[in-house]
């Protein structure tokens, strides 16, 4: 049988990955909140809040996704 070429990760590296990953979608849901004040804005103050409203939704799942994935230690 072959042998797997795969890496093993150390924790540390492993939660530096994550951090970047989760990086990108924490800005992706500023940017979707940030749009809706700008349509709340120019356009329909209703279409504008929609668009907060998907931004905030992001945010809270991916800080959900954070938390349970990465146990605090007091």
């Amino acid at each position: 049988m072959a042998r797997s070429t795969k890496r093993r990760l150390s924790e540390a590296q492993e939660f530096e990955v994550m951090k970047m990953i989760l990086d990108k979608f924490l800005w992706l849901g500023f940017i979707i909140m940030a749009f809706g004040l700008y349509q709340a804005f120019y356009s329909n103050v209703y279409y504008g809040l929609t668009w907060i409203l998907t931004g905030a939704i992001i945010l809270l799942v991916f800080t959900w996704i954070i938390t349970k994935e990465y146990e605090v230690v007091r």
